[in-house]
């Protein structure tokens, strides 16, 4: 089995882990499989919806939660300054779905890499409506996954993407980005890069 790595795209702290899992597989000469996990944000940080210009429209947060929030934009904001990255923060909580049902119809299609950077990149710096299944479907066809994504939503797709959801808490992932090593250790978190490459580097 190969180690999983979950990803969900609207996570900043997923995004910032994608270039160091690409070095990480080049430097073990490995592959992870890529797969989504979709995050229920407002089940653990409640949710709101601003506008243009940061006023809050509507939300369903305690001064807790929302101190958590805004740490973890600043905290994600400096590391992607420091790395030339652009990550703006969301004016709502987006169901990331159909975008990562988009991942899988991409792995299926061996476009995976080219999908998933142009998706992080994208919404991070708000060009991709993810909730958007036309938007999607061009990012597909230019990321070379051809057509078919359509087809992929309406049969196959959401309940392949339950499974992998079913499986992946079953083994334990509550979050992302997270690593699930082949003897079943998991490691949630991109800090923990180095003791995910000790592990490998020993198998």
């Amino acid at each position: 089995m190969k180690t999983r790595f979950y990803i969900d795209f609207k996570s900043p702290y997923a995004y910032l882990a994608k270039e160091p899992a690409y070095e990480l597989e080049r430097e073990l000469g490995i592959e992870f499989e890529w797969l989504p996990y979709t995050l229920d944000i407002p089940a653990y940080l409640g949710s709101a919806r601003v506008d243009g210009s940061h006023t809050v429209l509507e939300q369903n947060r305690n001064a807790h939660q929302w101190r958590r929030v805004k740490y973890s934009y600043m905290d994600c904001r400096r590391e992607a300054n420091r790395r030339g990255l652009t990550i703006l923060g969301t004016r709502k909580i987006f169901d990331s779905s159909l975008a990562n049902i988009g991942l899988i119809h991409a792995a299926d299609r061996g476009a995976l890499r080219p999908y998933m950077d142009r998706v992080f990149e994208r919404f991070w710096q708000r060009e991709l409506d993810i909730e958007d299944a036309d938007a999607l479907a061009a990012v597909l066809a230019e990321s070379g996954a051809g057509d078919g994504f359509e087809r992929f939503l309406e049969s196959e797709g959401r309940a392949r993407l339950q499974t992998i959801q079913s499986q992946a808490e079953a083994a334990g992932v509550f979050g992302v980005p997270s690593f699930l090593l082949p003897d079943g250790d998991l490691y949630w978190g991109r800090e923990h890069i180095p003791a995910v490459r000790e592990k490998l580097s020993a198998t």
